[in-house]
């Protein structure tokens, strides 16, 4: 198993630009310290490169690439409400990039069977020409395309749990029948997007999942979700390549969303993501997207790392306000 990470991803801080923003360093120092304290369950860490200008050419405008350069070069500043860009995010959102690129290389050269992205900022609202939603590069779509452009993969599912619709990577691959695009997210929040009758279009038609869920909704509706209905669309689909939108904001104390999700439910559905990679020999990597609530986010991640890499999540117990008491086993491969 491998871990991609880059120091880069420290130095892009929206609270240089907007104090008090919730896509802050933090978010990555608090994952990190609770993996050294447990030797970094036996995952391998490797260092991700920075992406080039064709790999995020791959799915994005040259202008959109230029622009956001251009943009941190002088500064930075504000693109949207949300989207905040300072000196150091340029960097850190090519790292971003060439990370998730780095991970479908080794998981598709047989180098590994799952693969982890501990990198920001996140991607997948960002659209082909255009940042939002704390995202510059789409990472999970670069990621995927450069799979399918450049490295044999035939199709690829990706299978997105951010509590927020992941619309730039939807809008990336619509018209697309060899990436089957699943979100799972809480419906009537931003970005607005992610009907259930939103299935894709043209050639994509039928290529996209959405199971958008009410307020309040928590571990045993996601679960049905996925099981019931987009595993069933991915065997179908049979993908050489699974690739997660791994989002940590449904978790009941996320202060973004209004989902109901446990640390375990994040294992739950890792788990059975696996499960299904295992049955189609695919490898299975995933990208991080939110999560907001650093304790809430740190457990989570550490709960899919010990899923994707096959070990039990029994032997911890999440507390109401989302802590976890008792460790479960490292992984033995």
């Amino acid at each position: 198993m491998l871990y991609f990470s880059h120091p880069a991803s420290l130095a892009h801080d929206p609270a240089g630009v907007t104090p008090g923003h919730p896509e802050s360093p933090d978010r990555l120092r608090v994952i990190e310290r609770l993996l050294a304290e447990e030797d970094w369950l036996g995952w391998e860490r490797r260092e991700a490169p920075a992406a080039t200008r064709d790999e995020l050419e791959l799915v994005h405008d040259p202008e959109h690439v230029q622009r956001i350069g251009d943009f941190a070069a002088a500064g930075g500043g504000a693109i949207d409400a949300d989207t905040y860009v300072v000196e150091a995010s340029f960097e850190a959102a090519l790292h971003a990039a060439g990370g998730a690129c780095a991970m479908a290389r080794a998981l598709l050269a047989g180098e590994a069977t799952a693969g982890f992205c501990a990198m920001r900022p996140p991607g997948h609202h960002a659209e082909r020409d255009r940042a939002m939603g704390f995202c510059l590069f789409d990472n999970v779509a670069i990621a995927a395309e450069l799979a399918i452009r450049e490295l044999g993969a035939e199709l690829v599912f990706i299978l997105d749990w951010d509590v927020h619709h992941g619309n730039g990577t939807a809008e990336i691959f619509r018209r697309r029948d060899d990436v089957l695009y699943a979100s799972i997210h809480q419906g009537g929040i931003f970005p607005g997007t992610g009907s259930a009758s939103d299935t894709g279009s043209g050639a994509g038609e039928g290529f996209t999942v959405n199971r958008p869920m009410p307020a309040g909704s928590g571990e045993e509706e996601w679960m049905a979700a996925l099981t019931e209905d987009i595993l069933p669309a991915a065997e179908r689909f049979e993908p050489d390549l699974v690739l997660i939108s791994a989002g940590f904001d449904a978790h009941r104390a996320d202060p973004l969303g209004g989902c109901l999700l446990e640390t375990g439910s994040f294992a739950r559905m890792a788990t059975a993501a696996r499960d299904f990679a295992d049955r189609r020999r695919a490898p299975v990597g995933a990208v991080l997207e939110g999560g907001y609530d650093t304790v809430a986010l740190a457990e989570s991640v550490r709960a899919t790392l010990l899923a994707l890499a096959g070990v039990p999540f029994r032997n911890s117990v999440a507390t109401p306000g989302g802590r976890v008491r008792g460790r479960s086993p490292r992984p033995s491969r």
